[in-house]
């Protein structure tokens, strides 16, 4: 009674109690239902179509955030990937206008390799192997690149959840993926947007909980053989303090590549730094 009460107050008022905004048709896009069995043949679709990328792209670096209180916003940078299933990549980043190589990286999934001509450095390291750096840019490896321009496939009896995710007023289904045992723990996780039912964010997790990528993807491409890649990736590597966008500028997937065009040795004249190899007092070796 109390409510009809108080409507009628404010209708007699004149109140404006709500505003009405009618989108055009083209931009309402219902919602798509899927069941768990659905969304994992699609991604295991996407995970066998793409074997190999050759793309142009445009890079944004960023680094740091709100928790260590600097955020650093880098120039755009023209770039190249080449990538081949399921552990080969190279990234390459030109200056802008002059199109000075500013680095050239490499990974064949077992070592990584970075020339950083500027600096006059040619790292090398084991392709998984991490180490904090003052300047977190220097964190980037190939293999990072690598994870997000395959879509790995999932672990023969891995445990699932299947959910409904809101962020705002954009609406997901998620897969959360973990290895089994004693204490299961989560492995990865994966969101699909449910406009369209694509791959929107892929997360990665190690050992103890511990988020260490979050891959987000949008404006998928279809190219003329069925295989779809997208247009926009944004990396972040929470633990490495840097996140980096690419925009691809043209791709071409599934491709023949040479195996050279992995190859990367070392420039003459150039420092040799050894990342987690030898120990810092073998010969030829040096820490950054």
């Amino acid at each position: 009674m109390r409510a009809i009460v108080l409507a009628a107050l404010l209708v007699s008022a004149g109140c404006h109690v709500k505003t009405t905004t009618k989108l055009p048709a083209a931009e309402v896009r219902p919602l798509l239902e899927a069941s768990e069995v659905e969304l994992l043949a699609r991604y295991a679709e996407l995970s066998r179509s793409v074997r190999t990328v050759n793309a142009k792209v445009e890079l944004a670096p960023h680094t740091g955030s709100r928790y260590s209180g600097v955020i650093e916003d880098y120039h755009k940078v023209d770039g190249f990937i080449l990538a081949s299933s399921p552990s080969h990549v190279r990234m390459i980043g030109k200056a802008p206008v002059v199109g000075s190589t500013i680095f050239d990286m490499v990974s064949d999934g077992e070592t990584f390799r970075i020339f950083i001509p500027p600096k006059g450095k040619f790292i090398v390291g084991p392709a998984r192997a991490e180490r904090p750096a003052k300047k977190p840019l220097e964190n980037l490896r190939p293999q990072h690149i690598l994870d997000a321009v395959f879509w790995p496939p999932l672990p023969e009896g891995a445990l699932l959840l299947f959910a409904e995710e809101q962020e705002g007023p954009a609406r997901y289904y998620t897969l959360t993926v973990a290895r089994r045992g004693e204490h299961p723990e989560i492995e990865r996780r994966l969101w699909f947007d449910r406009t369209d039912l694509s791959l929107a964010r892929l997360e990665f997790f190690e050992t103890g909980g511990r988020l260490v990528s979050i891959i987000q993807y949008s404006d998928w491409l279809a190219e003329a053989g069925g295989s779809r890649f997208p247009q926009e990736i944004k990396l972040d590597r929470p633990h490495n303090d840097y996140r980096l966008d690419l925009h691809v500028l043209s791709v071409t997937l599934n491709g023949e590549i040479a195996a050279d065009r992995f190859h990367l040795e070392q420039p003459p004249g150039t420092e040799l730094v050894r990342i987690g190899e030898e120990p810092p007092d073998s010969p030829g070796s040096a820490r950054p």
